[in-house]
């Protein structure tokens, strides 16, 4: 009978404070994931109400779109994209990007009158290396709102990042205030 050649056992340790986590099951996304054509979270054509509401998009403009962020880093995470499917701000027509700043101020302001934070973080990934693994082709900002206190020990200790709030909540408290929303873009 053959005998299995073990590791030294020096390798079999991970690095103090690195936790290795087993999930053989992720081989075959991983394998597959340059591969995968998965559709865009952003782009859509006209949506029902119900739709909308499963899509967690609080705003649909002809130029641009307000979402709610499925994985949130906290209550009201907010996404504001273009309804062009492009990767960088490069590529959007001046019109777009007045749209898409007057969105994001439309954000902030709904998002202090729901929420009332002390804060907000305000960004873009702009492609899969910065981040935007995701959604890398179709770009777009997040809205997050901050609170002083909000990071604890939960994601450093437990890495757990907690919301206080259902997607449902959030999208039913937001909703109305962007069916309201009147752009005046030349």
């Amino acid at each position: 009978m053959a005998r299995r050649k073990t590791i030294p056992s020096s390798l079999d340790e991970p690095p103090a404070g690195l936790v290795r986590l087993w999930a053989p099951w992720r081989r075959t996304y991983v394998e597959a994931a340059g591969r995968l054509k998965l559709k865009c979270i952003f782009c859509f054509g006209r949506l029902s109400e119900v739709s909308r509401r499963e899509r967690l998009i609080v705003y649909r403009g002809r130029l641009a779109s307000v979402m709610l962020n499925r994985y949130p880093y906290n209550n009201g995470h907010l996404m504001v994209a273009p309804r062009r499917h492009v990767a960088s701000p490069e590529l959007l027509s001046p019109r777009e990007r007045a749209v898409i700043s007057e969105l994001i101020a439309e954000a902030v302001t709904h998002l202090r009158a729901v929420y009332r934070p002390d804060g907000f973080n305000l960004g873009a990934n702009l492609g899969r290396s910065a981040g935007a693994a995701g959604v890398a082709d179709h770009m777009h900002w997040h809205v997050t709102p901050r609170w002083d206190g909000d990071t604890n020990y939960m994601p450093v200790v437990a890495g757990t990042r907690v919301v206080s709030e259902l997607l449902e909540e959030s999208f039913t408290r937001l909703s109305p205030l962007f069916k309201a929303v009147q752009l005046t873009i030349p």
